[in-house]
């Protein structure tokens, strides 16, 4: 009798075409974090490293000196976060449901003109929006007192209570189409007979978002929330273009981003120290790390909720 068995076929095409790939992030990514962990471990005196453990995390967390900088950055970056969640991802969510509706026209030139901002360099950004809201040459005030409201106007950038608010709004302003486009894809991929049957049983209008669109599109607003979390949490550039290293006024729009720089690069009189800025590098990575796995905690309790 013909043996028919065969033996599973290697399919060796495979690693052969993800190989490049692996390597380049490997390069880029993964040796840059193990490194970087490493750095977190050692000490530097007269040009001896030394092992030193989490001593340099009992530094960053305890002395006054690193302690004081780091926490303010930390509520900083948190704060960051909060106003794109509050505004940003709402705001993108409803340009989405108002750009999917079928008979609005123009839909098209829209979409474009919000998403440009999202792929202008954040120099760009940076440098316009100081030069918008200066007090001396910006059109703001000019703007604010054409409609009546030159009195609200104030150097927002200059003042410790609004810089990281207003920088946190530009930010807002420059990044809210990748919510916008990742939703309105999330709603161009619900079926049509879900839309029709809920016409049937005289769900329309903002019913019909409510009850059928949303709850359909809140995984897509989970992917948003979490890649929200992570770029906040990883925002340097715009912050640095527009405050500098020092991020002022009084460090008052200090991140983890600008501190981690001046640490490890060194700023100015401050001498850079590589270990004390791979420890709060990697502080950054386990803050993320954590909030992500809780997010997606979450997300499975929820779906365990729904199971029979």
């Amino acid at each position: 009798m013909q043996n028919t068995s065969h033996k599973p076929r290697r399919r060796w095409h495979i690693a052969v075409f993800l190989a490049p790939a692996v390597l380049v992030y490997t390069a880029i990514m993964i040796f840059p974090l193990f490194n970087t962990l490493r750095l977190a471990l050692y000490s530097e005196s007269d040009q001896i490293r030394q092992f030193v453990g989490l001593a340099n995390f009992e530094t960053l967390f305890s002395n006054p000196n690193w302690s004081e900088q780091f926490w303010n950055a930390l509520g900083n970056n948190f704060w960051f976060f909060f106003v794109h969640m509050l505004v940003q991802n709402p705001i993108g969510v409803a340009l989405a449901a108002i750009l999917s509706h079928p008979r609005l026209r123009f839909a098209a030139l829209y979409r474009t003109a919000i998403f440009v901002p999202t792929i202008l360099s954040f120099v760009i950004v940076g440098f316009a929006w100081k030069l918008i809201l200066s007090p001396i040459w910006g059109i703001t005030p000019d703007l604010l007192d054409a409609i009546g409201l030159k009195w609200l106007f104030t150097p927002w950038l200059g003042k410790e209570d609004y810089a990281l608010t207003t920088l946190a709004l530009i930010s807002v302003w420059q990044f809210v189409g990748i919510p916008m486009m990742l939703i309105y894809a999330a709603l161009l991929s619900i079926p049509e007979e879900v839309i029709e049957a809920g016409e049937v049983d005289g769900i329309t209008g903002m019913a019909a978002f409510w009850k059928i669109k949303l709850p359909l599109i809140l995984p897509s607003i989970g992917i948003i929330s979490i890649l929200t979390f992570v770029g906040n949490f990883n925002a340097f550039d715009l912050i640095y273009t527009t405050q500098g290293a020092l991020a002022g006024p009084d460090f008052s729009t200090d991140i983890l981003g600008t501190f981690m720089y001046r640490t490890f690069f060194g700023f100015q009189l401050q001498l850079g120290d590589p270990h004390m800025g791979s420890a709060i590098a990697t502080a950054m990575f386990a803050i993320i790390l954590i909030g992500v796995c809780i997010y997606l905690f979450g997300i499975q309790t929820r779906l365990r909720r729904y199971q029979f």
